[in-house]
């Protein structure tokens, strides 16, 4: 089973107990604000994704990890490594992201794990090169690209929802773990 813990967090594969956490992170309008269009998931659609995110681990060799505080057991959100098929133009590639709960917000989480992933995908899973995709006006989300050392690569258009995005990008030669 693949886990890492980093000074405060555990980062580990889904358990069943973790759905109804999830789902109360999934339902607040503010998590979801830069989420595809914004809509809050209920129950049902968050159980659907972490079954979806546990087959990635299977088929991919990674994926999106539950993120628990070491000090309570809470589950604070996910973080972890996805292909990004939204966005055929940056494929082929494999980009990290994360949620977190708003009240885990600004206390550095998100990036404790962020880091923590980068470095399993670039010298565990042996990957070249990782990108961060935000839409524009997510400061928070490219605040932590910025920490983990990412340059802008290009901006693009969700080819769904049309709003802007920036396309960062890290390789394994710029990477300091």
């Amino acid at each position: 089973m693949t886990e890492i813990r980093t000074p405060r967090l555990l980062l580990r594969r889904w358990h069943d107990d973790d759905l109804a956490p999830m789902a109360d992170i999934n339902a607040d309008p503010r998590v979801m604000r830069w989420v595809d269009d914004g809509s809050v998931l209920g129950l049902e659609r968050t159980a659907e994704d972490i079954e979806q995110w546990e087959e990635e681990w299977d088929e991919e060799g990674f994926g999106l990890f539950a993120v628990e505080l070491l000090a309570s057991g809470e589950l604070a959100g996910f973080t972890g490594l996805s292909v990004p098929a939204f966005l055929p133009e940056v494929l082929p590639a494999v980009a990290i992201g994360w949620r977190f709960g708003s009240q885990f917000w600004g206390q550095g989480y998100a990036s404790e794990a962020a880091h923590a992933t980068l470095e399993f995908a670039l010298q565990d899973r042996g990957l070249d090169r990782v990108v961060g995709i935000s839409r524009v006006g997510d400061e928070a989300s490219q605040n932590v690209i910025r920490k983990l050392g990412m340059a802008l690569e290009r901006e693009t258009a969700h080819p769904e929802y049309g709003f802007a995005l920036h396309v960062h990008s890290i390789d394994l030669t710029e990477f300091q773990a």
